[in-house]
């Protein structure tokens, strides 16, 4: 088995590793708090189900060892099935544009005669309160214009010209994506993943997974679209050799052996120039 990798490398690796998930989970509304519950949830489930001895489940004072967690949260968190994070995620811990829409849901002075949040007006200080005075209740710490622009680019709330903002959302989701598309994405992302740590990790003698990469660092931008063409037509055509391929060799129909999962992947590679970052 390879040296350990150091930490400082490691945590390169995982950083990058980690800036597609932070990228998708942003832009679907969710918070670090949201993510380091669920993280700890998926430590707690990978070293039960594959750090144990003697082909068995490790037991919560091992678990505990490995991810630093205390035995209470350790058996808190394997009652809490995988395939539904909805349970392992903090009672009571919004982001702040969930907070602001829910408070104009649920505050009686946002609400109007039939209990529906009211339109609010953008000017400071008015009565019955309006927008301002909705933010600085719930989300004190930001600007108003910016939980404006922000709740407005989510298509969460509207403003007519007349200044009066409506309410269209309960919850602050900044990018709606197919639910299907969400699937695949972990999907895709636990198999390469996979693949690589596997790689990374296994023993001297252990047999790898294939996993290649073409790139070139001097590629004309202009010649994206072409490379596009050229990808989907090689990239279809060796995928459907593929598929031919593992169909001829199916496991038959009522035969004893019991079959495996097994295929390949192409994905295009891509990094747009830098943006200047902003404070």
């Amino acid at each position: 088995m390879p040296e350990p990798t150091g930490r400082t490398g490691l945590e390169r690796a995982c950083r990058q590793a980690l800036r597609p998930v932070a990228r998708l989970l942003l832009k679907s509304g969710w918070t670090w708090k949201e993510f380091a519950e669920l993280s700890r949830s998926v430590f707690v489930h990978v070293a039960s189900d594959e750090f144990g001895k003697r082909g068995r489940p490790a037991n919560a004072s091992r678990v505990a060892i490995l991810t630093g967690l205390n035995r209470r949260d350790v058996s808190r968190l394997r009652k809490v099935a995988e395939d539904a994070p909805d349970e392992a995620a903090p009672a009571g811990f919004m982001s702040p544009g969930s907070r602001v829409l829910s408070g104009w849901h649920q505050d009686s002075e946002f609400l109007d005669e039939r209990g529906l949040p009211r339109p609010l007006t953008l000017a400071p200080g008015s009565t019955p309160p309006g927008f301002p005075e909705l933010v600085r209740r719930y989300a004190p710490d930001l600007p108003v214009v910016a939980m404006l622009k922000e709740l407005r680019s989510a298509a969460a709330v509207e403003v007519d010209e007349n200044k009066m903002v409506y309410a269209r959302q309960r919850s602050y989701v900044p990018h709606t994506t197919d639910e299907n598309q969400i699937r695949l994405w972990g999907t895709v992302m636990q198999d390469v993943g996979t693949t690589l740590e596997r790689n990374v990790m296994r023993e001297r003698d252990d047999v790898s997974r294939f996993e290649r990469a073409a790139i070139d660092l001097r590629v004309d931008p202009k010649q994206l679209p072409a490379f596009r063409a050229f990808l989907e037509r090689e990239g279809q055509a060796f995928l459907e050799r593929v598929d031919d391929w593992l169909t001829a060799h199916r496991v038959p129909e009522g035969s004893e052996r019991k079959p495996m999962r097994l295929g390949a992947g192409v994905y295009h590679i891509e990094d747009q120039p830098p943006t200047k970052r902003r404070d």
